[in-house]
């Protein structure tokens, strides 16, 4: 695992965890770490055990120089697609950090590139995907392919952004518990297809995925 991508400045890491769930928002994390900071328990977080990822995230939250989370809600997400609501969540994240970082490094191929908010508008952007500039130039940014397990700004945001969706599901479980949520966190298992098949869908779902799968019945009867 590396430390850091680019070595003359102030740089965040980010990534997203949801992005191919069926029901529930779509997080975000952005993570500023020390210059000179060396974990070698970070990883991609998929890569670690549930128990592992939440302590890490404490160590995480205690030791970064700054971080946040972002979030989009699933209503948001069927308005602009998931894949824009993913950057959409960074956008959010990196608009909370307590510390502006000058460059960024992405997970994934691709990515909205990001304009500060200013000084002034200190909430973090709401449904605008490309806010307004007002003469503001995008942080140049890189994307880099399972940079989750490459660089440890991105591994800690990784973690993060699991971890804080991964208790939002929980608790999105105990008021609709027929879905299974606590244990599939939303993803496209056969079980939650069922669950949809025989219950229709939850406030929480996303209208514009197949949450059928190749079940057919009659999805929107019992919209609740």
């Amino acid at each position: 695992m590396l430390p850091h991508y680019y070595t003359d400045c102030i740089e965040a890491g980010c990534d997203e965890a949801g992005r191919g769930c069926l029901a529930g928002s779509v997080y975000a994390a952005a993570v500023i770490l020390p210059r000179d900071y060396d974990n070698p328990l970070l990883n991609d977080s998929k890569q670690l055990t549930a128990k592992k990822r939440y302590e890490l995230r404490k160590v995480i939250e205690h030791d970064a120089v700054a971080w946040a989370v972002g979030i989009v809600t699933p209503e948001e997400i069927d308005e602009i697609n998931i894949l824009h609501a993913s950057f959409l969540a960074m956008h959010r994240a990196l608009d909370q950090l307590k510390v502006r970082p000058d460059k960024l490094i992405i997970d994934g191929n691709r990515f909205d590139p990001y304009v500060p908010i200013a000084d002034e508008a200190c909430q973090p952007r709401q449904k605008r995907v490309f806010p307004k500039r007002d003469g503001r130039q995008p942080l140049p940014y890189q994307c880099i392919v399972k940079g989750d397990g490459k660089y440890e700004a991105i591994a800690a945001a990784s973690i993060l952004a699991k971890t804080f969706r991964d208790d939002y599901m929980d608790e999105l479980d105990r008021k609709y518990p027929v879905y299974g949520w606590k244990k599939n966190k939303g993803y496209p298992t056969r079980q939650h297809r069922m669950a949809i098949r025989d219950h229709g869908v939850s406030p929480y779902h996303r209208k514009t995925f197949n949450l059928l799968g190749d079940l057919q019945p009659t999805l929107f009867e019992n919209i609740e």
